[in-house]
């Protein structure tokens, strides 16, 4: 009987313990980054070409992760995915209209979690996709400040005019692209990477206007991150600050300061502008979303245009990082740093001319392999780069674990903190993501592309969506030999045994990828 009463006063003074744990300012903060359309093509990632001095920064004082894996290649759905640790077979998001919370709706989301554990959690910018948010992951509401979308008279009175507005009643781009993106949500609502039966129903898909970084949205976050920062440093809880910003995704606008860092004549075109051979013409679509945008073709993009295109996406993610910078300043400012977890993703990786083809949208290297950035205060492995494969729904357990907070039942990801102490231990054995195509693409109808990268290949298998023992096509990639993934030889007679053994890993799932945890 006493041996029990001591039991039941240690678990009482456990429970306190643990509670007094959660609302402790010792616990570590998040500095959670979001970017949109982000592809690892940086200077962290050996792209020296690319201005992103706030981006290397943020590398070198953490760790690098080169086989980062998004679930789906699509703003709503990765998003989902990663925010709630599912995958989007779970969370039932395979487009931009679903709402996570229509298939889970209990489901306790990353930011939620922090919350619930006594942290002080807040949102701006892009974090969920749209105007698809969750209160129940907030604190306070999630906000994003008012911007237009273009800064030159011309681009903001097309853009009006191409909605079918009066410039005069919409003096700029944001009652524009609230009245008109119901359009494009509509047409994208199946199909996201479907061209519209309207083309070109938006303003120009670049600009580079001579004003201040404050007049586009990326700016306005900028500044309100500042502002919260400052807020939640007279707090006693640890806080949890989501920070998403919109650039370098479409249109590709940057103040003009920042397309002057780079010389025209010196941006590369794709070195595989053509599709890949002897893969299924649906795998890889020509880019609809960029079709949307006035003057661009159906087709192939002409060499001039692609050139200026690349221009002004790198423009993008430089403005985008000069605004990375200014949060990082006033982390480091409020003396804030030495106690905060900072972690940057982009939601997808996107094609620029690769297979000729543009935007996200598929399951090809280009489109699942994505930016990733974790420095965490006191790390031993500051500056590294891993090989480890790791995946979005890893992001949610990762987090959680670094803060030491408990692990909810529902994840299916694992933590990847191990990586952290030896960043060249083997990790997970593959990554998995997926596509969906609508019906008319195939004679099975509507399909689902699941994909598999392990360290050496990319397998994607294509199925029925109402019957996934129907195989209509597979398509094999060699990355030791074809790292463009240019050649699908999974047809090839002599690969038919490399072809069954990837189709009984597949057919394990990412159950099986797990890696040995000592």
């Amino acid at each position: 009987m006493k041996a029990l009463f001591h039991q039941l006063l240690f678990a009482i003074a456990a429970v306190g313990l643990v509670r007094g744990a959660d609302s402790s300012p010792t616990r570590p903060n998040i500095l959670f980054i979001a970017v949109d359309d982000l592809r690892p093509e940086f200077g962290a990632y050996g792209a020296d070409y690319i201005k992103s001095p706030n981006l290397d920064r943020l590398a070198r004082e953490g760790m690098t992760f080169r086989r980062a894996y998004c679930q789906q290649a699509v703003c709503s759905p990765t998003r989902s995915s990663l925010l709630t640790g599912t995958r989007p077979d779970t969370t039932k998001v395979w487009d931009l209209v679903t709402h996570f919370r229509d298939a889970l709706p209990n489901v306790v989301t990353l930011p939620q979690h922090f919350k619930e554990h006594g942290y002080f959690v807040q949102g701006m910018g892009k974090i969920y996709h749209g105007s698809l948010d969750d209160p129940r992951s907030w604190t306070v509401p999630w906000a994003t400040p008012l911007a237009d979308t273009y800064a030159l008279p011309e681009n903001v009175q097309l853009n009006a005019r191409r909605y079918g507005l009066d410039p005069d009643d919409a003096p700029g781009a944001r009652k524009a692209k609230a009245k008109g993106q119901a359009k494009a949500k509509k047409a994208a609502a199946t199909d996201p990477d479907a061209t519209p039966a309207q083309k070109n129903i938006r303003g120009p898909a670049y600009e580079g206007a001579d004003v201040p970084d404050n007049t586009f949205q990326d700016g306005k976050v900028a500044e309100l991150a500042l502002t919260t920062l400052r807020e939640m440093s007279q707090k006693k809880e640890p806080f949890f600050l989501a920070v998403g910003f919109i650039k370098p995704h479409l249109p590709f606008i940057a103040p003009k300061k920042y397309w002057d860092l780079y010389d025209p004549a010196q941006i590369k075109l794709a070195p595989n502008s053509f599709r890949p051979k002897d893969a299924p013409d649906y795998a890889i679509l020509d880019g609809g979303e960029l079709r949307n945008y006035h003057g661009i073709p159906d087709g192939h993009v002409p060499d001039d245009l692609a050139r200026q295109l690349k221009h002004g996406y790198y423009a993008a993610i430089s403005y985008m990082d000069a605004q990375v910078g200014k949060v990082l300043a006033e982390l480091d400012r409020l003396d804030l740093r030495k106690n905060t977890i900072v972690i940057l993703w982009g939601d997808h990786g996107w094609k620029l001319g690769e297979h000729d083809a543009w935007c996200k949208h598929s399951n090809c290297e280009n489109d699942t392999n994505t930016a990733l950035l974790l420095s965490v205060p006191g790390m031993k492995q500051r500056g590294a780069q891993t090989q480890g494969i790791v995946e979005f729904v890893d992001i949610y357990p990762t987090l959680a674990e670094l803060a030491g907070l408990p692990l909810p039942s529902h994840l299916e990801g694992i933590s990847f903190k191990p990586l952290l102490d030896d960043p060249t231990r083997r990790w997970k054995s593959a990554a998995f993501s997926q596509y969906p195509r609508t019906a008319g693409k195939s004679a099975l109808g509507a399909l689902m592309g699941y994909a598999m990268c392990t360290e050496r290949y990319r397998f994607v298998v294509w199925v029925a969506r109402d019957d996934h023992r129907k195989v209509d096509a597979i398509e094999l990639y060699d990355h030791q030999t074809d790292p463009q993934e240019n050649t699908n030889i999974a047809k090839i007679p002599a690969n038919a045994a490399l072809v069954a053994q990837l189709m009984a890993q597949w057919r394990q799932g990412w159950q099986g990828a797990k890696p040995a945890v000592n």
